[in-house]
């Protein structure tokens, strides 16, 4: 077996972990009518084929704003726009339709294929749509009639699950239907908003031209909790509206947002199943942040640790210690409270670091809050150049071997740590290659 194949081996073991976690799970997905106009599209829906394949419940919304603009321009027709909102009068609204049921047909089209050689072979997808959407008219504001213009008044939740029960993918059109048989123009991040809250999904995926959110910098911003949102400063219109509907969706009970981008080659599948992720998640919970520990954080660890090293599982830190080696800690933080803790002190003569003190407070243990202080710290470590981490434990083995560690010897340390080595405790060694 060639060397590639076998890194593409390693790879797709490596996403059984995420495989696992997702299957079952329902996604909602935001796809503009600008992602469908791009080349990257079949990929897209090929990407969405595959998380079909593996068990994950899908529901995949779609808006076509530059297809009815298009539309628009050929008939000689010019939208009126109030509050960035198009009015849809009822010549404009027979457009909207056409360009909505063309662009769903094309999508059904692509969902359903299964030629040999192809990624979707033998893919045999069904897709459900249908009036899935109740909608209002927008009604008049600031004197504005907004006409065949609505938004949404209630989503079928029931109707949807049991389509999705009966493993079809649902695919909603940016249009509604009201009780009296009218048809109403609707946004598409009202649809996806009020569909994934509806549907208490597991994550609100929305696509977009960029790769995530970035900061002043143009970097991209891995991660932000909902009371981050307002310190960001956006110059960008479409992060800008974005970052509104990952906010809306979170308020509104979806757990998870997660912006990507269209254009990227496998952006959806890196954003799924691999530590890094592609573009940015936006975390419902405002009030448990992940940071770098301060002095001001000497206390709360403490009160983490004590315990642990009362019963010898960690070796004892003075306070003075702590206060010196603060700077290698990294916290979650809930209502101003320290609840984990963990520590990297990097060997970089080696080419490796040791993680230490990974500790959740008792009341919060079971929902993986370890786990993500040791990805967050393997990431710092990746981003420092080291390829391995190591561990010493004395009871946590089964944990780490968990987390992908390996048990190794005591002289593969790096030298200056075997200098510090207790040989009283006897603590086990665990290395991870990054």
């Amino acid at each position: 077996m060639t060397t590639p194949s076998r890194s593409h081996i390693r790879w797709f073991r490596n996403t059984a972990p995420y495989i696992n976690l997702h299957r079952g799970k329902t996604f909602v997905l935001m796809l503009g009518g600008e992602a469908a106009q791009d080349e990257n599209f079949p990929n897209i829906i090929h990407d969405i084929a595959l998380l079909k394949s593996l068990g994950v419940k899908l529901v995949l919304i779609h808006g076509s704003r530059p297809q009815i603009a298009q539309r628009l321009e050929q008939a000689g027709l010019q939208s009126e726009f109030h509050q960035d909102v198009r009015i849809t009068d009822t010549r404009a609204l027979e457009h909207v339709k056409d360009a909505a049921g063309s662009l769903r047909a094309q999508i059904e089209a692509l969902l359903s294929m299964g030629l040999p050689n192809s990624p979707m072979q033998g893919s045999q997808m069904r897709v459900r749509s249908g009036n899935f959407v109740t909608a209002k008219p927008i009604g008049v504001v600031d004197g504005v009639d907004f006409q065949h213009t609505g938004k949404v008044r209630r989503v079928d939740t029931e109707g949807i699950h049991r389509q999705l029960q009966d493993d079809s993918i649902v695919l909603l059109s940016p249009l509604g239907y009201s009780p009296t048989g009218e048809i109403f123009n609707l946004a598409l991040e009202d649809i996806a908003v009020n569909c994934a809250a509806a549907l208490r999904a597991d994550k609100l995926i929305l696509f977009s031209a960029d790769s995530g959110i970035t900061d002043g910098d143009g970097q991209l911003i891995r991660q932000l909790a909902v009371n981050e949102l307002d310190q960001l400063a956006l110059s960008d219109a479409n992060q800008a509206t974005l970052l509104h509907t990952a906010r809306q969706a979170c308020l509104q009970g979806v757990s998870r947002c997660q912006i990507i981008s269209y254009r990227d080659d496998c952006a959806l599948l890196e954003e799924l199943f691999t530590h890094d992720g592609s573009g940015t998640l936006v975390a419902r919970s405002a009030y448990e942040t992940s940071r770098q520990a301060n002095i001001d954080d000497v206390g709360g660890i403490l009160e983490l640790i004590e315990p642990l090293e009362q019963e010898g599982i960690l070796l004892k830190r003075s306070r003075e210690l702590l206060e010196q080696e603060i700077s290698q800690f990294r916290l979650l933080e809930r209502d101003g409270r320290a609840i984990a803790c963990a520590a990297l002190y990097p060997f970089p003569e080696d080419g490796c670091a040791e993680l230490a003190c990974v500790v959740t407070h008792p009341d919060y243990r079971g929902d993986q809050r370890g786990q993500r202080l040791l990805r967050e710290l393997e990431q710092e470590a990746r981003s420092n150049g080291l390829d391995r981490v190591f561990v010493l434990s004395t009871q946590t083995a089964h944990w780490f071997l968990e987390q992908g560690f390996k048990e190794a010897s005591r002289d593969q340390l790096p030298q200056r740590r075997q200098a510090l080595y207790n040989l009283q405790r006897n603590s086990k060694v665990f290395f991870k290659v990054l």
